[in-house]
């Protein structure tokens, strides 16, 4: 009864008479109750196998998340259907916050997106007790694994989460090993209660897998941006490299932009809008842009460079054609690409040695003695820590990332920092301060009233709030802010984006630091194993793309897909005489240059180029298409 009451649900709120494949099976799991771990391939639908069992259940869905702009679109997409929802993210104020939360708890919504770190706040702490949570959702679930490519360290509070919980576990993921899914189980079970785990096969039948060695990979790009038409993505590892690609094509006459972490929150929303709307075809982007973001007529995406894992691949390369039809993902390497990738899994794990010497110069660098620093949260410049102790950047960086692994601390790039203010005299000596702005004295008031330990040390302050209590815009706030800082009555640290990095305990002394051996040795290993199929993928020259990538995540008996580069070398795929004809006579009316022929019947990855040709001049030769026009 409830699944003719499911289909009924997905007919009213998406338009859609039945399920795809694999989503009628999740759907009929998470609503009988059972913790249910699903793995969809990139584009199938994995939003409904939660939205659709969430809605038909009393009580709100929490939404655990890394992706804000995940989080942004579903809520809209949500909102355009009628459901209301939630999400909770970096850069509110805790006003902002803690409006959300009160909603959560006493409004009629339905989901609450929030991002993993939110978890362990005073403030969800707070109110989790006092909501009614339908069930738990986990996306994005292998970044729970540590064998994962995209170990995220905050996922293990979920964990905890579900000794306070009663509610139902709806696991998410498109990419995971057959290890990672069995360490999914086991991180997010609870009391012995069974896992139904349910995966759809991950082939992408209308997805055609391209690899191409080549030195000259600006010209090769021209060639698949000319020959493809639509929107496309081209994936780099380097900012400095992304600005330049995307210069680059448009000099060549393409629309071209660029996305990468550098940017403001502000500019990456604007860009990736605009080519959501199709004002800009190309992105050349770090792997910082597409999570999320569910564009569905994506024709081709171009790995410039060799991807570190198999998984980042076949994600990333799973964003083109998610409306079903025909799509390219082209991977470009040369040796240089080869040298890259073996340099890269090497510098990613320094000695242990080295690890723990980071771990003592990063408390040295903010003058944190020993047995202090918990909880501290620090604004990081990698450049400047490097430069002080004479440090090489890549090696330093993967240091600080095992320490985050190894559970010593949060490593957040391009998080937002709230203003922080300090009163600098002391309570009396305030009082008999001559202010030179009479609104100075009653800002002081404001701040004196809601925070107590304002005096002894910066505190979080609520901007928005607080420019609302004294009657000005932010803008005019931040300039008085300003003022009172030139004349030492506060200490101000403006609101800000940088890197940020929470200390989760206090500074050990040396050799107390226990950085778990085993998980080093594990992560290496798997790291290496990542690089080497990479290098055996694009290596490959007898099996079928598709399938290799199959096999990767456990799927054994898979058929040939039939288009991907190799598949075509076996057979060239050439076009019928009939449709070469029906083309010139029908679209071009009798005229056409070689190029319109190259265009329309050449594969992107140009396998049969040769023979199209050939064909086009016997079919000339026999008399049956006019010459072409030059």
């Amino acid at each position: 009864m409830y699944m003719e009451q499911a289909r009924a649900c997905l007919k009213e709120y998406w338009g859609y008479d039945d399920f795809r494949l694999r989503q009628e099976d999740i759907v009929r799991s998470a609503l009988s109750g059972e913790d249910t771990l699903a793995i969809l391939p990139t584009g199938g639908g994995k939003s409904v196998c939660f939205q659709l069992p969430a809605l038909m259940k009393p009580g709100i869905a929490l939404v655990v998340t890394p992706l804000i702009s995940l989080m942004k679109d579903q809520v809209q997409n949500l909102a355009s259907r009628g459901i209301k929802a939630l999400a909770v993210y970096s850069g509110m104020s805790g006003h902002e916050v803690e409006v959300a939360m009160g909603n959560a708890c006493y409004g009629d919504y339905k989901f609450l997106y929030l991002s993993p770190e939110r978890l362990s706040t005073w403030m969800f702490q707070k109110y989790i007790r006092a909501m009614d949570i339908s069930y738990i959702v986990v996306d994005e679930a292998h970044c729970i694994s540590q064998w994962g490519y995209d170990f995220r360290p905050d996922y293990l509070k979920i964990g905890e989460l579900r000794q306070v919980v009663d509610a139902p576990v709806i696991a998410l993921t498109a990419t995971a090993t057959p290890e990672v899914c069995e360490d999914i189980v086991a991180r997010l079970s609870v009391d012995g209660r069974p896992f139904h785990t349910i995966k759809s096969g991950f082939e992408r039948p209308n997805l055609s897998y391209v690899v191409r060695h080549c030195e000259d990979k600006q010209g090769k790009l021209l060639q698949i941006c000319a020959a493809q038409r639509g929107t496309g993505i081209v994936y780099l590892r380097s900012r400095k490299r992304c600005e330049e690609l995307a210069a680059f094509l448009r000099a060549a006459g393409e629309s071209a932009s660029y996305y990468h972490a550098g940017l403001s929150a502000g500019m990456r929303e604007r860009r990736q809008q605009e080519w959501k709307r199709d004002e800009v075809r190309i992105m050349v982007c770090t792997n910082a842009f597409g999570m999320g973001i569910d564009k569905p007529d994506v024709r081709f995406v171009v790995h410039y460079e060799l991807p570190d894992s198999p998984e980042a691949y076949f994600q990333e390369a799973g964003r083109a054609g998610r409306d079903g039809r025909r799509a390219y993902a082209v991977l470009l390497w040369n040796g240089s690409d080869r040298t890259r990738l073996g340099r890269q899994a090497r510098v990613s794990f320094p000695s242990l040695e080295y690890i723990e010497d980071i771990y003592q110069k990063l408390h040295q660098f903010y003058d944190i003695p020993y047995e202090a620093g918990e909880g501290r949260q620090l604004k990081f410049v990698l450049p400047e820590f490097c430069k002080r102790f004479g440090l090489e950047r890549p090696t330093a960086y993967h240091a600080l990332k095992y320490l985050e692994k190894a559970g010593h601390c949060s490593y957040s790039e391009d998080a937002d920092i709230s203003l922080k203010l300090q009163i600098l005299p002391g309570r009396e000596e305030l009082y008999g301060l001559d202010l030179p702005e009479p609104g100075m004295s009653h800002l002081l008031e404001t701040l004196m009233r809601r925070y107590s330990g304002i005096f002894s040390f910066p505190v979080p302050v609520e901007e928005d709030w607080l420019a609302a209590a004294e009657g000005m815009p932010v803008p005019q706030l931040r300039q008085l802010l300003y003022r009172m800082s030139l004349l030492h009555i506060i200490k101000y640290i403006p609101a800000d984006e940088a890197t940020v990095i929470y200390l989760h305990h206090e500074r050990y002394y040396p050799g107390d630091l226990f950085l778990d051996p085993a998980l080093y040795r594990h992560l290496k290993e798997t790291t290496l194993r990542r690089s080497e199929t990479m290098l055996e993928y694009v290596q490959e020259e007898k099996e079928c793309r598709s399938v290799f990538l199959l096999r990767y995540f456990g799927q054994e008996d898979s058929a040939p897909c039939g288009h991907c580069d190799i598949c075509k070398e076996k057979g060239a795929g050439l076009p019928s005489r009939e449709r070469i004809a029906d083309f010139i006579s029908r679209e071009k009316a009798g005229k056409y240059t070689p190029e319109d022929i190259q265009k329309r019947f050449v594969h992107i990855d140009g396998t049969n180029g040769q023979a199209v040709l050939s064909l086009l001049r016997e079919m000339i030769d026999e008399g049956l298409i006019p010459p072409p026009s030059f």
